[in-house]
Order: C-alpha cells, then structure tokens, then sequence
C-alpha cells in the first residue's frame, strides 16, 4: 500500500506524504512552497484569488480546469499538473499574453485578485479558440475585483481571445507531451494511505475498493469536490478524519445517454455534465450556469450536492421534478430510490451504515412536457438560493393537466414536492382560475423559516409568484400578472 500521493507542480515532480486530510492546497503553495502568487481572500471558494489551473488525464487526453486552491484538499490532487501565475512567464521572463493584456488594458489596480483574474482567462484562453462576451463572463463569474472593476479586464480578455503564441512558448502546449506521459506514470494503481499524527487520508484506485473501505470506515467523510465539504474545515473549523477522496475513480466520472435517459456517475462534475445536460434539459443547464463560478462547477460534483441533503442544494428540487432516481452502493451490493425518497428530514437521509451515492438516471421527458427551474437568490451569479422551485407539466390534447411534478427547495428541511398543490392542480384546466384557486394549496405544503437570505413570508409569496410565472410561461396566453400583498400570502 502506498503512503505517498505524487503530482506536477508546474513543472516539478513531486511525492508528497505526511500531511493531513483537510490539509489544503492553497496553504501548501504558499507557505511550504512559497509561491505566493496565489493569494487567500474568501477562503470559501467566491472571490477567485487563489485560482489555479489543475490537469488531469481524461478519456485519453489532457484537461485543465480553473479551482479554487483554498478550498482544494492536497489529497484529491494525486496524478493531477498544478499550474500556478508563477509559471505562464516565458523562460526569458517575457509575460504571457494573457498576463500582458491585463498589463496594456490596465486591468489591474492593488494588484491582490489579478492573478486569480489571470488564471481564470489563461483556462479560458486554453479551452476555447474564439471566446464571446458570454463566455468571458461566465468564466469569470468566480472571480472579485474590488477596485478595478471589469471593464479593462474583460476587455483585456477580448485582446487575447484570438492570441495564439507558439507551442515553444505557451508552457502547457509546449510540455503537453511530456507532461502527459508523466502523469501516466504516477496514476494510481493501488490504494493510496497517507498517516499525519491521527490524520488518514485515504484515496482508493478502484470502486471495489471503495465499497470495502468505506464498509470498514461507515463515518469517514467521502470528499470528491470538496466545495462544500472545504467550508466546513475552512469556515467551522470542523476536523475531519479519516477523509476518502474519490475524484480520481473514472468509474464515478461516467455519461451515459441511453434511450430512456441519462445516467450520471456521482462523480460527475457539473462542468463535465453541462454539454449533455444542456441538449436534453436546457432549463437545468441554465441552472448550472448559476452554480457558483467556474471554478465550482469543474470541481463541485452532482452527486455530492445530493449526497449533502442540504436543504438549499440548487439541484436535488430540478432532479426531483424530473422523476430522477438515484442509486446507492454498498459492500451488501446496490439498491435505487427515487431522489425524493433519499431525503428524509433536516440533516437526514436514507442512507444506510457503509452506502454511498454511486450515480444518478434523470428520465427523458414526454416532447410534451414543460419543464421549467426558478433560483431566487440575492445576488445572480454565485449566491445560495434564497428558494428554488421546479415544475414539469404535461398537458392532454383539451388543455387538462394529466401529470405535474413541482419541487421546491429552501423551503422546507428537505428537498421537497409540493404534493397538495400538485393534488389541486391534476386533472384541472390548466388556466389562471385554476391557478389562483390551486395556490394557496402551498400552504399546506410548506411552513418555511426565516433566515438571512429571506423571510418566510417572502418565500411563501415568491413560491406563489414562480407558479404564476410557469403558468403565464406555458399558457401561450398574454396574462396580466396578479400583484398579492404579504398580508394576502
């Protein structure tokens, strides 16, 4: 058994052992290699200063995502190629394109969030040859400036759109090959156990494997994005140990399109997803977009936003209004729920001693159908939910409502169905009487809490408000909006 994870920092090989499960990897660049470059703002994955590119080998080629470093457990990074600002520099020190539009574009002032601007252009400069507005924005949806403000950086980001240096300069195409074979060979071909103080950090080379160890260690933490996970160390100081990571097990990595739907493996980032999920669910894809930055999507995982049973995950109310169904697995072997039946109450769910959640199947919709998810958050890009609400209606040839599935989440302590309201809704017209007789049926479905992120009274009403939004969406008919006071609520 190995007791060592090994990795690329720019361009060093490194085997590394004797560090602790929640050890990070922003604290590991910045005090034990010095590379300072790599600055802590948020330390919860929001403002981006601390972005890095991370490589992995995927179906037989080399990615490279932007994450977050403060959040980004040293134990999830076996057979990846770190990237940090330090090593875009050409070896003569001549800047990077990237790093000398920020410069000609003055897309810096104090300086403390541009090299996470940096890197955040550099993996879209990478990934896509021919950039739009859009895709400038959304791959800096995860990064903060303070006092430059975005202009001069997205307009730096336009410079270099079509840029392209040669392979001997850009370090990432210039070395792809070498670094290729590199991390071939120090892929993980046996689990991998790594022992500091009381602190084990275990990272299994199989799903076999996993299903045995996590049947020995039922109350060990199984971390595969950690953008959740990497609060509770960051933010509540929680110990965690012993800690299994799983982002390196390609069988939780796979898309599966079938004829009845689409099966996702739990390890399935929401980046991965997105291309797939967009052709079949549109309105979930767009959904995705406002998950946190980019730098969240390629790490957070689907089925860790499951897996949380967090009451305000943005995912489990769009899945539940699809039907989706999910699998769990053990060392006793595998059993399926639908996803609604997985959450039990606030901080519980059906789960049993030694199961993990292995994958997801979200079923093709009727090509009648009408599906439809609604974020209510303070801010729109990068906020937890305030509520989210999902609706998926089928209409008979008359107009009548012959099946509706409608989810909510952030307003209850579960994910949950808003089962009167569906009762008041089935087998009715589907028109605004029966909408303003049908809503107050909420009331009986959820008796939600205040908090920071929003009132219960404003819940409720809004709840109200995105059912007259799907009616008015799908009617075909020009409406007028009905206004209610919270007193009416």
């Amino acid at each position: 058994m190995n007791d060592a994870i090994s990795f690329i920092l720019n361009s060093e090989t490194i085997s590394l052992k004797g560090f602790g499960p929640t050890d990070t990897l922003l604290d590991y660049l910045r005090i034990n290699k010095r590379l300072t470059g790599t600055k802590e703002g948020c330390a919860e994955g929001d403002c981006g200063a601390c972005t890095v590119l991370v490589g992995r080998l995927l179906d037989g080629s080399l990615r490279y995502e932007s994450v977050n470093a403060c959040i980004r457990f040293l134990g999830s990074l076996h057979g990846a190629h770190i990237v940090t600002v330090e090593h875009l520099a050409a070896r003569d020190g001549t800047l990077h394109p990237v790093q000398q539009a920020m410069v000609d574009f003055h897309g810096s002032q104090c300086g403390f969030c541009t090299p996470g601007f940096i890197m955040s252009l550099y993996g879209l400069w990478l990934s896509s040859e021919n950039p739009g507005g859009a895709d400038i924005e959304k791959a800096l949806q995860g990064n903060l400036c303070r006092c430059t403000g975005y202009e001069p950086i997205v307009r730096a980001a336009e410079k270099i759109a079509a840029a392209r240096p040669s392979a001997l300069f850009d370090p990432l195409q210039r070395d792809r090959t070498d670094i290729m074979a590199r991390l071939w060979a120090i892929r993980a071909n046996e689990t991998i156990t790594v022992t500091h103080g009381e602190g084990r950090t275990i990272i299994p080379a199989t799903l076999a494997e996993l299903t045995e160890i996590y049947a020995a260690e039922p109350k060990a933490t199984i971390v595969a994005g950690s953008t959740d996970v990497g609060l509770w160390v960051t933010k509540q100081m929680r110990a965690l140990n012993p800690v299994i990571f799983i982002n390196n097990l390609g069988d939780l990595q796979t898309i599966t399109v079938s004829e009845d739907g689409i099966t996702l493996g739990a390890g399935v980032t929401y980046s991965q997803a997105f291309k797939t999920i967009a052709e079949h669910f549109p309105p979930l894809a767009r959904l995705f977009d406002r998950l946190g930055g980019e730098q969240v999507r390629n790490m957070g995982t689907i089925g860790g936003n499951i897996a949380n049973g967090s009451p305000i995950g943005d995912t489990p109310p769009a899945l539940i209004a699809l039907g989706a169904t999910l699998t769990l697995r053990s060392s006793s072997g595998n059993r399926s729920l639908p996803l609604e039946s997985y959450f039990i109450d606030y901080g519980k769910q059906d789960r049993l001693s030694g199961e993990f959640v292995e994958k997801l199947f979200i079923p093709f919709q009727k090509p009648e159908s009408h599906y439809a998810v609604y974020k209510i958050s303070k801010r729109r890009d990068e906020d937890i939910s305030a509520l989210c609400a999902a609706f998926n209606l089928t209409l008979d040839a008359e107009g009548t409502v012959e099946d509706i599935r409608i989810a909510f989440g952030g307003m209850a302590g579960t994910p949950k169905r808003a089962a009167h309201l569906e009762a008041a809704l089935l087998g009715k017209e589907w028109s605004q009487e029966t909408i303003d007789a049908a809503r107050d049926a909420l009331d009986e479905d959820f008796t939600p809490l205040t908090d920071w992120r929003a009132t219960a009274e404003y819940r409720q009403l809004t709840a109200k408000n995105l059912l007259i939004r799907f009616f008015l969406e799908t009617s075909g008919e020009k409406q007028e909006l009905a206004r209610f006071t919270l007193e009416e609520a």
